[in-house]
Formats: C-alpha cells, structure tokens, sequence
C-alpha cells in the first residue's frame, strides 16, 4: 500500500563460500533495542497496522467479546496431592492471571495462598511465572519470573511458615539470569538452578545456592561447554536425584546428584555419544531410560546402576517398535504408563507391574484424539491423572484407576454460551504428497456447513523439532467454526506424527518435505473442492513461521493469504551468527550453513532470500520486540522487502508487540486479543473488508 512504512535501504554484504549476499536491511538489527530510528520505524508499522484493520476493528472487538464470553473467569485446576499437600492454580473474575494455592494433608484444609500472579504482574506491562517450587518440608518457595519477555527469569525465595505470603517474609537474595528451571535438594535449604549465556540466552551452567546467603557465593556444580548443548534440571520421580540433562538435537548426556548429599560432585549415567538420546528417570531403587539406541522410536530400558558404559548394561522393560513411537513415561508402584503414539494418535499404555496382569491402551471412545499423563502426584496412589481433548472434545482431566481400570471425569474445561460439542465434526483425511508419502490432515467444522461448495479453509502448520501438533480443543477457534471456516492441521513431515522417521524426514537436507507437504495438502484441498484459493488462509509461527515464508514464495498463487506469527524467516543469516540465541544448539535441526552443503541447501529455501516479484496474497506478521527464540528484527526485514518487492497491491501488514517476546502478550485476556486480530484478518480478507 502507498502509505506503508518504507524502511530504507543500506546494502550490508554477508559473503562466504565466495557467495555474497546483500542484505538491504541488515541494519534493523539491535541487541539493545533501543535505537530511536527502529523503535520509530516499528511504531510507523504498528500504526499502518492499526490503518490496514481499521474496516475490521469492530470485528475484532466483536471477536474478543465473543471468546472471553466463553470462559469462565472464576475457574481452578484439579488439585492434586504430592508428598501430602494439595497443589491446584485457579483464576478469579476478570483477573488476567493465576493465583496458586495448597491445602495441607486434606481439600478440607484452610487454603493457602502461595503465589498471586495479578499482584506480582502489577507495574509490569508483561509478566511470566516460569516455575514455583515448595521445598519439601514445606517450609520455602522460590518462583522464577520475566518481566521483559526474554525468557530470562529472576528466582526470589519466601518464608511460608506459618503465615500467608501476603504478610510478606521474603528473603533477601535474587538470583538473576535464569532459565527458570529449579530443583530443591533433600535438605530443604539448598537450591540448584540453571544459568545461562548473557548474550546468546543458551542456558550452560548448573549452580548450587544456599538459602539465606549472598548469591555471589554460589556454587558452579556443572559447566556445558560445548556451544551445541543446553542444561536442564528436574528431580528424580524418587526425589532420590538430582538430575543433570545436557541436550542436542542427536545426543543426549545426564548427571546425577543425590539429593540428600547436594555438594557431591555429579556423576554421569552414560557419556554422549554414537548419536544417542535418552531421558532418565528413578524410582523404587531402579533407574529407567527412555533411549534410542538401536531403537529409533526409542525403548524403555531399566538398571540398578546408577552408571553404565552402555545400553547393554540395562534391560528393555518396553522393547522397541517400528509402529510405536514411545513420547514419555510415567513410574508409579502399581505400573509403568506409557505416552506413545500409534498412527499418529496419542494415548497412554498401562503397563502393571504383576507378573499376570497384561499391558493395555487405555480406551477413550474415539478415533483421533490426543490423551497423556497429566500431574503424576504420589507414586503409590493407584490414581493416575490423566489428560484428554480433541478437535471437539474440551480439555477434559480424568483420574484413572489402575485397579479397576476405570476413568472418572474430574473435570472438562468449561465453554461458556451456546456450545455443543455435537454441534461439530471432526475427520482425519490422508493426503499423497508429490513423493508419494502419505500426509495426515485433522480437520474439524460446524456439522451443518455446506460441504457440497468450497468454504473457507484454515490450515495450520508447524513442522520442526519432531514437535507434533496433535488435534486438541479451542474455544477461541470456535469463533471462526460458527462463521463458516473449516480447521484443518496438516501434519506435516518435520513433527513425530509417525514417530522418529517422520521427524528425520523433514530436517537438515529433507527440509523442503516440510514445505511440499503442506503445499500439497493445499493443493489438495483445492482440487477436491474442500475451499478455493482465495478461501484459503495458512497460518504458522516460529519454526511455523518458516513454513509460511517458504510456501508463500513456492506457491505465492495456492494462498488467499498467509498469517506469520514470529515467523523465523531469514535463516541463513541467523544461522551464521553464533551470538543469536539458539543458532549453536540448533545445527543438527536445519545444518550448520558453514558447511557449503548446508548453506546451498539453506539458502535453496530461506524466505529472506528467496522473495520473487509477484503478486502476492495479503500478509499478516506477528511480532514481538523482546523475543528470545526468534530475532524481532528478521520478521521485520521480512515485510520491508516483500513491500520493496512484492508487484502486487495486497496489504502487508507488521504487528510488532512492543512488551512481549515469543510468546505474545502474558496474559489470558490480552492473548485472546492477539487472536481477536488474527482471526478479524482473516475473515476481513475472505469477506473483501480488507482494501488492497
């Protein structure tokens, strides 16, 4: 459009392998961002934004109105009990964020505050609890916090004894530049937590702090130096350990500490190696291992050893499969739970520990769902939390019994209004994709929508990581549903729909599957005369966001238009520099472009480089200034050279959140308001509001 914001050019030139590449808008870029010139460049997009929607504004109210009126506002978990105490988070009318309480020994029990994330989000335009831990005793809390929305977390400790925390009794210590991620040691007073890089955010180095001491004398316990590797921490399912994980892509090594002697030195279950990952776990003296070895979609193996030189020093509890993928595992005293995979479906095996009593799947009455362990609670409770959804079906929470094999309904997530789930359908159709792979595509509309004519169609993607978006609920989506739209998941090559294959299928040099596949799909969808071109609307973000920049300059003629949420678009580049946050550990994800056969093939599909002049379909992308995963600047480079480039007239639109990060905004109210904007695009695109 005429009125767009113009970002200026200043040819930057980024060469290697003799290639070399100008970049017109490298100069977006600034760790601090702070420059007045970008900050006022993205403001002019905001308010083009704010121009471009203006037909929809009443709409996007319309749609907000609409989806808050579905929830209910005074709503809480299920509670569930772990070493004696009831834990349960619930929300009040019209506040935007939770409030975590606990009854002691009994629900009947006076409850007790720990935590109000409204007063800790007061003062703050963004606010994320990245984790609450209770010290066993019962005695301290730490919490980690954001309030910028780096995913860079301050940890702050409380006294509980006898008092609310409304009284106050915080101690003085903080603990700053953080992953969040925590783990109190047996003797209640020490605290092991993750730091990480100052500059690329990679969380590297494990530290033991003592309650009530200066943090400048804490610990360093573990440094990961390999710049290919983050830490994580968690405790063991005995409390027994503390659990060191140093994760890549393609290995995998964990230490362990025993929580009880927290200054011992840790020990490593089995060293990395042969392109080995596995999850470690310990329970009733024994220590579990989901691995790969030998075992692509990985096996459950078990040890009393608390290390071995390799997996043959263990025995398989659950042995591979071709067919199964295993996703996770849950060790209770009456049974192993298994979350595995079985044509793309996720469901939970029980595996009883009685020699005569026979492994089963658990039965939840439909075909495509998605159902896993929820809150694991005490280890000898024969209740297993389990949770449930699908494309119609409302989060649901059962407790499983283990003795009678019996599901109890504690709770489906309310939806407000007029909904009714029989009012929906949902289908899961195969797609041929051009080399012959069959596609999964979950698809869900109103049951009383006109299937005889095209209508119009959102198809969401993500596609990376062997993350798989499984079919669950939304009543946010059912404001789209009622106004004619299909839904439809493709699941792509990329995700672990299939299990390790499918994952292995769309990285590094088989990425482009990602995208042909969901190319197809669309095609497909067209052909068939699900909807037509200019009704259909394709949707991803992050690694998603790739996926919506690769189609969109493959098949710039398939889409009606293209919503591109933090969208991780200029890929060589990123990838190149090693001071970005998750570019070192993310090489055996898309290839490490030093490499000239990565870089060739990189480059083949980057949407940064890859823009043609065309026409293109109206483009919606999504922001946010602090982002940690993806750069804020890369969607920003990327709509100024599509307005630079782009023959067409279509509006191309930059949303840049100028308080949050990945994530969007915090808060229940003020994210439904970001997908109050999504869906009013859409709609104002499908319906001609939106002048081009």
């Amino acid at each position: 459009m005429s009125d767009a914001p113009i970002a200026p050019k200043r040819p930057h030139t980024i060469e290697i392998h003799g290639d070399a590449r100008v970049d017109p808008w490298y100069w977006m870029r600034d760790d601090d961002r702070e420059d007045p010139e970008i900050l006022a460049h993205l403001a002019a997009e905001n308010a083009h934004a704010d121009a471009v929607l203006a037909p929809v504004a009443a709409l996007k109210d319309e749609l907000f109105a609409e989806m808050k009126g579905r929830i209910q506002e005074d709503d809480s978990s299920v509670p569930q009990i772990r070493d004696g105490v009831w834990r349960y988070s619930r929300f009040e009318e019209g506040r935007e964020y939770a409030i975590h309480c606990r009854r002691i020994e009994s629900m009947d029990a006076p409850e007790e505050v720990l935590l109000d994330e409204n007063e800790r989000a007061e003062g703050h335009s963004f606010y994320a609890l990245g984790g609450l831990a209770v010290s066993r005793d019962r005695r301290t809390m730490v919490i980690a916090e954001d309030t910028l929305s780096r995913r860079i977390y301050d940890l702050r400790f409380f006294d509980l004894e006898g008092r609310d925390l409304e009284d106050g009794a915080e101690y003085p210590e903080v603990i700053t530049g953080t992953s969040g991620d925590v783990v109190w040691a047996g003797d209640h007073r020490t605290l092991f937590y993750v730091r990480q890089d100052e500059t690329t955010l990679r969380p590297h180095q494990v530290w033991r702090h003592t309650l009530g001491t200066d943090p400048a004398d804490d610990v360093m316990v573990f440094d990961e130096t390999n710049a290919e590797f983050y830490v994580s921490i968690w405790s063991s399912r005995s409390r027994e350990f503390v659990m060191i994980g140093s994760f890549q892509t393609e290995e995998t090594e964990i230490r362990t500490i025993p929580a009880d002697s927290p200054t011992d030195e840790p020990q490593v279950f089995l060293p990395r190696g042969d392109h080995h990952l596995y999850v470690l776990d310990h329970h009733d003296g024994r220590f579990f291992v989901r691995s790969n070895h030998e075992a692509p979609n990985f096996r459950i193996a078990v040890t009393d050893q608390r290390t071995v030189a390799s997996m043959a020093d263990t025995t398989d509890v659950v042995e591979p499969s071709d067919d199964v993928f295993i996703e996770d595992f849950g060790l209770f005293d009456a049974a192993l739970l298994v979350e595995e995979r079985r044509d793309a479906v996720l469901g939970v095996r029980v595996m009883p520990w009685a020699a005569d009593d026979g492994d089963y799947r658990i039965d939840f009455g439909e075909d495509v769902y998605t159902a896993g362990l929820g809150a694991l609670g005490d280890a000898d409770r024969e209740l297993v939390r389990i949770g449930y959804t699908s494309l119609t079906t409302p989060m649901r929470v059962y407790d499983f019994s283990l003795a009678d094999r019996s599901l109890e309904l504690r709770k489906e997530q309310p939806v407000l209004g007029d909904f009714d789930r029989d009012a929906y359908v949902a289908e899961r159709i195969l797609v041929t994709a051009r080399d012959g792979e069959t596609v999964p595509v979950s698809i869900v509309h109103r049951r009383d929508l006109d299937r005889s004519v095209p209508q119009p169609l959102h198809l969401y993607a993500y596609g990376s990581y062997g993350i798989t978006m499984d079919p669950s609920f939304s009543s946010a989506r059912l404001a789209l549903l009622d106004r004619g739209f299909i839904f439809a998941i493709a699941h792509v090559r990329g995700g672990q729909e299939y299990g390790r294959r499918w994952y292995d299928d769309g990285k590094l040099l088989n990425k482009r599957k990602t995208f042909t596949d969901f190319i197809d799909i669309g095609q497909h969808l067209v052909d068939t005369g699900v909807t037509t071109t200019p009704q259909l609307v394709a949707s991803g973000g992050s690694a998603g966001g790739l996926l919506m920049g690769a189609v969109l300059n493959m098949a710039p003629d398939l889409f009606g238009a293209i919503v591109a949420n933090v969208a991780f678009v200029d890929v060589v580049t990123t990838m190149l520099d090693e001071s970005i946050p998750l570019t070192t550990f993310e090489y055996d994800e898309w290839g490490n472009p030093n490499d000239k056969t990565f870089y060739d093939y990189m480059l083949s599909y980057s949407p940064y480089d890859n823009i043609a002049a065309v026409d293109h379909p109206p483009v919606f992308a999504l922001a946010g200034l602090h982002d940690s995963q993806v750069q804020y600047w890369e969607p920003a480079k990327w709509v100024a050279k599509l307005r630079d480039t782009s023959t067409g007239d279509a509006p191309l639109i930059l949303r840049m959140n100028m308080d949050a990060g990945h994530g969007g905004a915090s808060g229940r109210f003020a994210r439904l308001a970001e997908v109050a904007e999504e869906y009013a695009f859409m709609l104002g695109v499908i319906n001609g509001d939106l002048s081009t």
